[in-house]
């Protein structure tokens, strides 16, 4: 007996991000406005930034102390200026930015049913800015599903 599934669908959308600095940016609204305008109902959505010192991050979205105690531990963890990083080109903030974007990570994926994001109640989906000055961020979500 065969069954027949339900043929598969890929939508990909970019947005910009303007990071103020170090520090979250909540992108939740704008990852969901992607997702429903991809016409899935069930499948994945895997959102990814194209940068080397900022991160993607799924955390708590109700209490800013969650985030603020995040990158207290994160600036404890991986200090600017530590005299173990040969590469300061961009100053003392650069290499401790690539650092935290390697252990933080540059993608997430997130399950979407009846249209939309599957995130947990108290979850956000936040763009993390490892450097101290502004910059724009590019973030890409692709989703497949049907």
């Amino acid at each position: 007996m065969s069954r027949s599934v339900p043929a598969e669908h890929v939508a990909q959308h970019g947005f910009t991000v303007h990071a103020r600095g170090r520090g979250f940016t909540e992108i939740t609204g704008q990852v969901a406005d992607r997702v429903t305008a991809s016409g899935v109902c069930v499948g994945i959505a895997h959102v990814f930034t194209a940068h080397t010192s900022c991160s993607l991050l799924l955390s708590e979205n109700a209490d800013p102390a969650v985030r603020e105690d995040l990158e207290r531990w994160l600036a404890r963890a991986v200090p600017d200026g530590d005299a173990i990083f040969e590469h300061d080109a961009e100053g003392p903030d650069d290499m401790p930015a690539h650092v935290r974007s390697v252990l933080t990570g540059a993608s997430l994926v997130v399950p979407v049913h009846g249209g939309r994001l599957q995130l947990g109640t108290w979850q956000g989906l936040f763009l993390w800015e490892h450097r101290r000055d502004p910059h724009q961020r590019k973030v890409i979500v692709t989703v497949l599903g049907h």
